[in-house]
């Protein structure tokens, strides 16, 4: 019986040791291949927004090409253009007109070129849906859908005339621009939901009216005579009643509104039947009067395309568009406060904050520190290739480049202290040459400008171009990065160097993930705190008190 007891303890011992570490180790198999096949998702952790990538953090370092570089012929200056940007994620158009030229009949070779060239220059596509709107327009239908305005009706202007803009009310118009895009996402998934290439789809572009507030077909006419719709009513706060009766002076813009964004809504709930991963709009944001770089008159239709998630009425299209992951801004300002605000008018609880057009010249640059510090998801310039044309003009950039260097070795490690609420920022502007951070128990005194000589003050740099990165690791180690300007930690109430040190500060690089020390900085490379300057480097700091 001993033996029999020994034998079955020997049996089960060799089981344990050689089954259970095998069945260990195809769980971890199947736990790492679960991570590799999640299509991309936006996710909420006590009220901060992630793109998960291949299960991780994601930050889309943006380049958005111009409006005609989307095709194969265009293809090889726009893969060495965003390489010179350092970016990771390409913005890139598809265009209704192109990709369904005979109705019924879908080409699938530009969006395959884009997703294949991407691959192959290790970057990931946020593909542009230029369908029924772009820039408050119809200029990318297809011309079956432009040469028949009896069946796809134009939006009609208060004196009877049409102008070029489809009407939100067409059914006709909506089904097939729904039918046009659920192709291109089903074929997405045929070609990408293993690869996760395409992390995100935008829907329309700037969608809206310019040239009239709202539609004044009989058929709108007749809707904005009657009662305001009981999911509007929810979604606005309002009491029942005629339109004219709950949003008086603002009727036309909210009528707008509502139906274009029930509309957009359709055709991104059945994008995601086919390929659920994120789908969001872009906005012609709403510019002060005052504000030379846009159109100068601050009223819908004009100013910008009536019915677009302009700041206003953000809070509605979330309610109103549940399909849409996000809504992001363009913003084609350099002005800092009216900048910021606008970021903040879009991060909300309910919305995350991504950027997804902004200025390409390098005073637009600064911006993207305040993002990071905002929580964004991603910052992208727009008319980065070289396509010989901007609408912006063609001055020489290089600032976005810079920025997206510094971060692009550590990307990821960014993007999930971006989650974990661990990054914060600061950006110099006129007057603003010395900053302080608040980390509780440290403080870090910034100081924007070279040279700084011993007891002089800092000077600030001449177009007011400084930025840092500061991430809390632990609750003395920190990670630090950034453009013109000297870092020093110290203690609350203190000046640096009193009762406080640095223990270690390390330069390095991040390598898939880890932290690699190139060298340790000491003496003229700390003593006036950490400085960065002509060259972008990563500095790990860990203080210590006495």
């Amino acid at each position: 019986m001993r033996r029999t007891s020994s034998l079955r303890f020997s049996v089960s011992f060799l089981l344990l040791s050689v089954i259970l570490p095998a069945l260990l180790l195809a769980a971890f198999a199947r736990t790492i291949a679960a991570q590799t096949t999640e299509a991309p998702r936006i996710v909420l952790k006590d009220g901060r927004y992630a793109l998960l990538v291949d299960g991780r953090p994601f930050l889309m370092l943006g380049g958005q090409i111009h409006n005609s570089s989307a095709w194969p012929s265009e293809l090889p200056q726009v893969w060495e253009s965003i390489a010179a940007l350092h970016a990771n994620t390409i913005e890139a158009p598809v265009y209704w007109e192109e990709f369904e030229s005979q109705e019924g009949h879908f080409e699938y070779a530009n969006v395959d070129a884009l997703v294949e060239g991407a691959r192959a220059h290790n970057l990931h596509v946020v593909l542009l849906w230029f369908g029924t709107w772009k820039n408050g327009n119809m200029h990318y239908v297809p011309a079956w859908v432009k040469s028949d305005s009896k069946r796809f009706p134009h939006t009609i202007r208060p004196d009877g005339e049409p102008i070029d803009v489809l009407s939100p009310l067409s059914h006709n118009t909506l089904d097939a621009d729904k039918a046009a895009f659920v192709a291109l996402m089903r074929h997405l998934k045929q070609i990408d939901s293993d690869k996760h290439t395409v992390i995100v789809v935008q829907v329309e572009n700037e969608s809206g009216n310019i040239g009239s507030v709202r539609d004044n077909s009989a058929e709108a006419n007749r809707l904005i005579a009657g009662p305001v719709p009981s999911d509007l009513l929810a979604a606005a706060h309002k009491q029942p009643g005629t339109w004219g009766q709950v949003f008086g002076s603002e009727t036309d813009e909210i009528f707008q509104a509502y139906y274009q964004a029930k509309y957009i809504n359709e055709i991104a709930a059945a994008g995601k039947q086919e390929f659920n991963i994120p789908l969001y709009i872009n906005v012609w944001i709403d510019y002060p009067a005052a504000e030379t770089s846009q159109r100068q008159l601050d009223t819908p239709g004009i100013g910008y395309p009536s019915g677009g998630a302009v700041q206003k009425l953000v809070g509605l299209w979330r309610a109103l568009a549940p399909s849409l992951d996000m809504i992001g801004p363009d913003i084609y300002t350099d002005d800092s406060p009216f900048y910021r605000e606008t970021m903040q008018a879009y991060h909300r609880p309910d919305n995350p904050l991504w950027i997804p057009e902004t200025g390409r010249d390098d005073n637009f640059a600064k911006f993207f520190f305040y993002a990071l510090g905002d929580g964004a998801l991603g910052f992208s310039p727009f008319g980065v290739d070289q396509s010989g044309w901007n609408i912006l003009g063609d001055q020489p950039f290089k600032a976005h480049g810079y920025n997206f260097s510094l971060v692009e070795p550590m990307m990821r490690d960014l993007a999930q202290l971006e989650f974990d609420g661990k990054v914060k920022t600061t950006v110099e502007e006129p007057g603003q040459a010395t900053q302080e951070i608040d980390f509780g128990a440290w403080q870090a005194t910034v100081s924007f400008g070279f040279p700084q000589p011993d007891g002089r003050r800092a000077p600030g740099t001449k177009d007011a171009h400084g930025a840092v990165i500061i991430a809390q690791l632990g609750p003395d180690e920190f990670l630090v990065t950034g453009i013109d300007a000297s870092v020093s930690f110290h203690l609350p109430g203190k000046l640096p160097w009193i009762r406080s040190q640095i223990t270690t500060a390390q330069q390095g690089i991040y390598d898939n993930g880890n932290w690699k020390p190139l060298r340790l900085l000491n003496g003229d490379e700390t003593d006036r705190g950490l400085c960065f300057y002509e060259k972008p480097e990563i500095v790990r700091v860990t203080m210590g008190r006495f």
